[in-house]
């Protein structure tokens, strides 16, 4: 008597094992980030709704590099006196990004503000010294 092989019903057995549409997916974009430069420096954005300023942390590192930080930890509770439960909500944003600075990069007038859901960094080009090359030349 052969034996007859029906192997249709393993995909929809893991299929349903696995399907995990009934549950909410987290959200792992970064945000984004624009760059700009101008005569006078650069100047960086990031795109960041919700947050404040103490979400942030902007440094410079050891080796000169712009280091942002950004950290969010929400918590909602909700009581429903009715049915004598106690629900949690946790939400949990963490971000870091380290960008190169220019060798122009003024370091020491570096400025960063959070305004409408946009951090602004300004790094500001060094002033050019230009030295007068102007001496008098030894004929020999």
């Amino acid at each position: 008597m052969p034996m007859m092989r029906n192997s249709a019903w393993l995909p929809t057995v893991f299929n349903d094992l696995f399907d995990a549409s009934y549950m909410p997916k987290a959200s792992c974009t970064a945000p984004a980030i624009n760059v700009k430069e101008t005569d006078k420096g650069y100047t960086v954005e990031l795109a960041a709704p919700g947050m404040k300023k103490e979400d942030f942390n902007v440094h410079i590192n050891d080796e000169g590099n712009l280091i942002i930080k950004m950290e969010q930890k929400q918590e909602h509770k909700d009581e429903d006196k009715n049915a004598r439960y106690l629900r949690r909500e946790f939400s949990y944003s963490k971000f870091e990004q380290t960008l190169i600075l220019p060798d122009d990069v003024d370091k020491n007038k570096i400025s960063a503000k959070v305004e409408h859901g946009v951090l602004t960094v300004e790094l500001p080009k060094q002033e050019e010294t230009k030295a007068k090359v102007a001496r008098q030349i030894a004929i020999g």
